[in-house]
């Protein structure tokens, strides 16, 4: 791979984030974790009472060469509600916000500029509650979480919501599947 670069995607829990993002063609890696909170190292306890300011994210490595920036923020955005302030369906929180987190200027002006393009063409009935801003801090979470659509396919959360997230992004983007 002769590059790589990273974005950090909320949107719900990171599990169907994440679940969804291994399988792109281009992606390289996907973490799951938390970030642009208060509290130090939190726990999953932690940012899930609410407290810590922390959005559950995902950090997507990507090698651009097969994948841009654009191709991802349009599979994220329809994997996910844009529109629906703290919480994707049943997850209501902070921590569940829809939020783009950049470490680079020129992918701040990437993702303001798609955002707009869905706003002029009305491709959402309400407004988009989607938060962009710098990278602060990413914290790893813990273990059992990573990969945990993989080894637990049959889980409830797994069964009912992760995968008709996965289903979709295989029927909608067949071409970008790994």
């Amino acid at each position: 791979m002769s590059s790589k670069e990273t974005i950090f995607l909320a949107g719900g829990c990171f599990w169907c984030v994440e679940a969804v993002f291994d399988r792109v063609k281009g992606v390289v890696d996907v973490v799951s974790g938390y970030c642009n909170g208060q509290t130090l190292n939190p726990t999953y306890e932690q940012v899930c009472s609410g407290s810590t300011g922390h959005a559950e994210v995902v950090k997507v490595d990507f090698d651009p060469t097969v994948i841009n920036l654009t191709e991802l923020l349009e599979i994220f955005f329809v994997i996910h509600d844009p529109s629906t302030l703290n919480r994707q369906g049943n997850d209501v929180g902070t921590q569940y916000r829809s939020g783009i987190y950049y470490t680079k200027p020129e992918d701040e002006r990437v993702v303001h500029s798609f955002i707009e393009d869905l706003k002029s063409s009305q491709a959402y009935s309400q407004k988009i509650t989607t938060e962009v801003q710098a990278l602060e801090r990413f914290y790893e979470a813990e273990d059992y979480h990573q990969e945990y659509f993989v080894q637990h396919p049959n889980q409830g959360y797994c069964a009912y919501v992760v995968a008709p997230k996965v289903e979709k992004f295989l029927k909608t983007f067949a071409e970008k599947v790994a």
